[in-house]
């Protein structure tokens, strides 16, 4: 079904560099960096492998088509102009999704009712009959992308985003999504033979990220399906030599210890379960213990601290003293370990007492945030 075609690979915004690497280590080509992603070139086997294998992306989108839009008919036309019958048919569901800025056509609403017109219409035409529209699961995820009058449309290989590995239930207060919590482990430089710990790890999520990374399991196996895989023509065999090839490079022991541990009986319980679900339960250290009582194995190693950072003027006051014992924890008690700091508050940053050799701007969500490197001699 699919030749060499260009990909998008979408992420959060700071984590381009990151993902253009990860993309370069699967041997894809034509890898080029742009705003909230990066663009590559492939057949089918680079799309699946790209949804197994990415650990900081967050969707795999396939452009079909690119037109001028000004108008509601332009819009149409363009839409009508994709050979629809290639990737649908009328017992499949469908969903449109669409981000528009900048543009004559202001309503996403009016722009997804009006790409998924002109995509049933089309079948209704060919076929006699028309798919119908699922926006929980559909079969079939379009993606239309209109800024300043120009559009791109998308098939979304991936379905679900691919943050959403499966490990991940519960979703605690204000959670790190799992692959920006991939992409701060890849930005550490950690390469799995040093330890690692995370002495705030809430629910898990960084330090099953970086466990998940040692032990070389790819992170789309823990999910149950891609959206690729309903669509006409996915190649089961293929898919199952990608599956099995990954499950044949998985190492049987980490190289070095993961640790992670919280104040917060619930969160480090959840950790547990996180980690379980993750397949990497038994070689996780996970425990209860507050960040003054850390004790880390003797360095070289790194560390991540992730934590809260307050959206409110009195909650910053009251944080200042937490800040403050990371830094004299980072003076006391980490010899030798490379520390960072993921804050999206740089005034509370101030309150470490150390500086940061390096600062990189990330994105959680809408928020501005740091990850801030800490040479710890």
């Amino acid at each position: 079904m699919i030749k060499e075609r260009e990909f998008f690979a979408s992420t959060a915004k700071g984590v381009e560099e990151v993902l253009g690497a990860e993309l370069v280590r699967l041997g894809v080509s034509s890898v080029s960096q742009e705003n909230g992603g990066v663009r590559f070139r492939g057949d089918l086997s680079s799309a699946y492998r790209a949804n197994l294998w990415l650990r900081c992306a967050s969707r795999i989108l396939m452009p079909v088509a690119e037109f001028p839009c000004e108008s509601p008919q332009q819009l149409y036309d363009g839409i009508r102009g994709v050979e629809w019958g290639e990737y649908l048919t009328p017992q499949m569901t469908l969903c449109v999704d669409c981000n528009l800025r900048d543009s004559a056509l202001t309503h996403s609403g009016f722009v997804a009712l009006k790409t998924k017109d002109a995509i049933v219409d089309q079948i209704r035409e060919q076929r006699g009959s028309r798919p119908s529209v699922d926006t929980k699961d559909p079969d079939l995820r379009v993606n239309v992308h209109l800024v300043r009058n120009r559009c791109t449309v998308s098939l979304d290989t991936s379905g679900y985003p691919l943050d959403r590995r499966g490990y991940r239930l519960e979703r605690h207060e204000a959670p790190l999504k799992e692959n920006l919590a991939a992409a701060l482990v890849e930005l550490s430089g950690w390469e799995g033979n040093t330890p690692f710990v995370d002495p705030m790890c809430g629910t898990g999520t960084i330090a099953i990220e970086a466990a998940l990374k040692a032990l070389r399991v790819p992170p789309g196996l823990l999910r149950g399906r891609f959206g690729f895989q309903r669509w006409p023509g996915f190649d089961r065999t293929l898919w199952q030599g990608l599956l099995d090839e990954a499950r044949h490079g998985m190492l049987g022991a980490l190289p070095a210890p993961v640790g992670g541990s919280d104040i917060s009986h619930s969160a480090v319980a959840m950790a547990w379960e996180n980690a379980r679900r993750a397949g990497v339960a038994d070689h996780l250290e996970l425990q209860r213990l507050p960040i003054a009582e850390l004790s880390p194995p003797p360095g070289p190693g790194v560390m991540i601290f992730n934590p809260p950072y307050g959206k409110r003027l009195g909650e910053q006051e009251a944080l200042k003293p937490l800040y403050k014992e990371i830094g004299d924890v980072m003076k006391q008690r980490c010899k030798g370990y490379t520390a960072y700091l993921f804050t999206g508050n740089l005034e509370l940053a101030k309150s470490v007492g150390l500086r940061a050799s390096r600062r990189i701007v990330l994105f959680n969500g809408p928020i501005e945030c740091r990850l801030l490197k800490y040479e710890l001699y």
